[in-house]
């Protein structure tokens, strides 16, 4: 009998008969288990600065073993890795990690921290999962790079493990999520309540385009959105939008649009709010919400000066969220 089962890692609930593949490409029903083909077969492996991933609160200045598996549950339009993340499954041809390599791999090059990032980590679960467990054993952080489209039972379960994330929200409209994402943003807002909650170092990520979901109401809602539910401490970055994938007709950001969005946030009451894929001083820098103190100076990835102090601001030791050490 072929019998269909349902997946539980994401709010699609995937229903599979043997040997079908769920909507992220990646997660079969094979031998009547739902299973992750992923698993152990990364598709990118680099090192890189921490900034890029953008994490700015986050042991800053540091680099980081950055793992990539095939597949997302998300379709977005804009994607900038659809190569590897709306391939159909493929196993890559790249040398077999298992979690122990990734703790041998960070060890070998001083990274204090794994991310699983460029694609979507959680469709890979049981692999994201297996890997955070032996690195966190072995005293090596893990941070997330994620859209957050996880249900609650999974992302408990993996909690534990996770020191940190940047979670890319997409846009503060549903049927944004619906048009361009195939998906829905209530379950995104459901899994940053409950990831603060935990206790992960959360950053947020949300990528202007324009015509779609670069309105100064829909930013301002937005923000209003972090500041009562996830705390005025919560980092923000505004990332600019380059023509790309399935949106190639459409404009790069103006610089402006991403400064404004940087003012009106900065109005709504957040303390730390930033800008990518600009050059931008003040969109680049961290500054203490206190008394207005230059903390961190970027170029770029690079940082150029910290002089965060045990967690404070060395002129009016106003704590400043993060983990700096």
């Amino acid at each position: 009998m072929n019998v269909k089962l349902k997946c539980r890692i994401c709010p699609k609930g995937c229903w599979l008969a043997l040997g079908e593949m769920g909507d992220c490409r990646v997660r079969q029903n094979i031998d009547g288990k739902i299973r992750c083909t992923t698993y152990g077969y990364p598709c990118s492996l680099n090192i890189d600065p921490i900034e890029k991933k953008p994490l700015y609160h986050f042991l800053p200045g540091s680099s980081i073993l950055s793992v990539g598996t095939p597949g997302c549950n998300l379709h977005c339009r804009s994607c900038q890795n659809a190569q590897i993340s709306q391939a159909g499954m493929r196993i890559p041809a790249g040398e077999k990690r298992l979690p122990d390599d990734l703790v041998r791999l960070a060890r070998k090059h001083k990274c204090p921290a794994v991310a699983y990032t460029y694609t979507e980590p959680l469709v890979s679960f049981e692999y994201t999962y297996d890997c955070c467990k032996a690195t966190a054993a072995a005293g090596i952080k893990n941070v997330l790079v994620t859209a957050a489209y996880i249900n609650p039972e999974p992302l408990l379960e993996i909690g534990p493990y996770i020191d940190a994330a940047n979670v890319d929200l997409k846009s503060f409209s549903d049927t944004f999520y619906r048009e361009i994402c195939d998906a829905r943003l209530g379950p995104v807002l459901n899994a940053l309540i409950q990831m603060k909650a935990g206790g992960v170092m959360l950053e947020i990520t949300n990528l202007i385009i324009p015509t779609l979901n670069d309105s100064e109401e829909e930013t301002k809602t937005l923000c209003e959105w972090v500041v009562e539910n996830l705390g005025a401490e919560t980092p923000l970055h505004f990332s600019r939008f380059f023509p790309q994938y399935q949106l190639k007709h459409l404009p790069l950001t103006p610089e402006k649009t991403l400064l404004r969005a940087r003012e009106i946030a900065l109005q709504t009451g957040l303390h730390f709010v930033y800008v990518g894929n600009i050059q931008s001083n003040e969109g680049s820098h961290t500054y203490c919400p206190n008394c207005g103190n230059l903390l961190i100076e970027r170029h770029g990835y690079t940082v150029r000066r910290n002089r965060v102090s045990v967690g404070q601001c060395p002129a009016c030791q106003t704590p400043i969220p993060g983990v700096w050490e």
